[in-house]
């Protein structure tokens, strides 16, 4: 029996998945040890509770996937709208290197899955939707191809096997990050973890939008003063961008400039942001945007870990399986051995190292929460706060959809 959950009770629930998330990686030394961002420890609880409510009573719960998915609107509008060109010059060379990086892994994914799926006697293209499709370009990538897949290319239940995959790369973008990014801080003597103590000072200090250790969604615990009127300006703002979004989903669907949705409000963010301050000298409220964009990754991860049925990864089939897990190891892999030392071998490094494994095996917003999780703990990395947001949510769906027509050229 499956039971509803409307847009108020899916809220209710993904407030009470981040309680427990909290609470839980302050009271277990293991969580807070390595890094494991709060919505992912909270969410897997969940996921694990449904499961076993699905096993022995066979109850299911669905929750509102249109919360779900203006939360994710709102936090890559978020995103556009705190990309002050000014600020991304900042980013240098380092945004270049790293791109770099990231086009490499996706070709390296996408020869993975594709090579293990010929050895296991499977056709190669599943080995593809075991890739880039869907680690590194998420449920709306694998949602996006999966009919294409298996109208085009004969490929039978290929949504249902894209969107068990993105599930598996969500999860487990989410665990590894933080782990490695520890290893490589501890191994390289890069920085010194704060204690409970400093935390709280540092969180309950105000951070000021002037000063010169402010990045958007850098600290999502830290103390943030906004007013009521900064507060519905912002709002007016983050509803332009939705709006953008939506009409440009709508007219450019079928053309050669087709973007997913996300994408668009991202880009609307960037437009909108840039033309009311260089050209009107309209005043951005920083401190405002970083406030609904970090509640907004939060509440949207919480809800897509929610939405989790982990009983759908059973049905995974063995080679699917063996498939994920080379990537996940081919993933660490690259992340400890290529784009921590191309990235400088430093602390930046670290940070970059355990973004890239939320967006390459999950989403940007797992990305942003690795990252969260060892600044929070170790201090600033106001490089990787600039570089990794930006990249994950918009290069490196350019860069995937590209990699991707390309090869399915070749195969056609």
């Amino acid at each position: 029996m499956d039971f509803t959950f409307n847009a108020f009770y899916t809220l209710i629930a993904a407030v009470i998945v981040l309680l427990l998330g909290r609470f839980l990686v302050n009271k277990i030394d293991f969580l807070k040890r390595y890094n494991i961002p709060e919505p992912v420890a909270g969410g897997l609880v969940a996921a694990i509770i449904s499961l076993l409510v699905h096993s022995l009573w066979g109850y299911s719960i669905t929750t509102s996937s249109e919360l779900q998915t203006s939360f994710m609107l709102i936090f890559f509008a978020s995103i556009g709208l705190s990309a002050n060109f000014s600020k991304l010059r900042e980013g240098g060379i380092g945004l270049v290197i790293f791109l770099f990086a990231i086009s490499i892994f996706i070709i390296l994914q996408n020869a993975v899955g594709m090579s293990l799926a010929t050895l296991l006697g499977i056709d190669p293209l599943i080995g593809l939707i075991a890739g880039s499709i869907t680690l590194t370009g998420g449920h709306g990538t694998a949602g996006a191809w999966g009919e294409i897949f298996e109208v085009e290319h004969g490929i039978q239940g290929a949504l249902a096997l894209g969107m068990a995959s993105a599930t598996f790369g969500l999860i487990i973008g989410g665990i590894i990050g933080g782990p490695l990014a520890k290893l490589l801080i501890n191994r390289y003597n890069l920085a010194t973890a704060r204690t409970d103590q400093q935390i709280e000072k540092r969180d309950n200090t105000p951070m000021d939008s002037t000063s010169e250790e402010y990045v958007q969604f850098e600290y999502p615990h830290r103390l943030r003063l906004i007013t009521a009127d900064n507060a519905i300006t912002t709002l007016g703002l983050f509803a332009g961008c939705l709006a953008f979004a939506e009409f440009m989903t709508g007219f450019s669907k079928g053309t050669a400039f087709e973007l997913p949705t996300f994408v668009w409000a991202l880009g609307g963010g960037v437009l909108l942001r840039n033309v009311l301050e260089g050209i009107f000298k309209v005043q951005i409220f920083d401190r405002a945007i970083d406030v609904f964009g970090n509640a907004s990754l939060s509440l949207y991860l919480a809800m897509a870990l929610l939405s989790l049925k982990l009983w759908q990864l059973a049905d995974l089939a063995g080679p699917l399986m063996v498939i994920l897990g080379a990537q996940t190891i081919t993933m660490a892999l690259y992340a400890a051995f290529v784009t921590f030392r191309i990235m400088g071998k430093n602390y930046d490094a670290a940070v970059l190292a355990a973004g890239h494994c939320g967006f390459g095996m999950g989403a940007t917003p797992t990305a942003v929460a690795n990252m969260q999780a060892i600044t929070n703990m170790y201090g600033a990395s106001h490089k990787a706060f600039l570089i990794v947001p930006l990249c994950g949510a918009f290069f490196v769906d350019l860069i995937n959809a590209t990699v991707i027509q390309m090869i399915l050229k070749f195969f056609a």
